[in-house]
């Protein structure tokens, strides 16, 4: 299985909602690496590697459960630094 990294930015309401710790429940679930951390102008990044299958079906689960207004998805460089799920800031 070939492993594949993304990079997503979530704007909506995603801020002050528990999205960060939400994302980290779930990455951690389909035992996804990378991080997840707010941005200054009121959206959240996050940064998945793992199978396509997982990324996806991740980013879905946090757009089902979260008011996401807007998601834009980019293919990413895979980062073999990146051992765990990390809440940043």
């Amino acid at each position: 299985m070939t492993n594949i990294a993304k990079h997503i930015l979530f704007s909506g309401q995603v801020q002050g909602v528990g999205f960060r710790f939400t994302a980290h429940s779930v990455a951690q679930r389909y035992e996804l690496t990378g991080f997840v951390r707010n941005t200054s102008d009121g959206k959240v990044e996050l940064f998945l590697q793992g199978s396509e299958d997982d990324i996806n079906d991740c980013i879905e689960d946090l757009q089902q459960t979260f008011s996401v207004r807007n998601t834009q998805i980019e293919d990413a460089s895979f980062d073999s630094s990146l051992k765990d799920f990390r809440i940043t800031f």
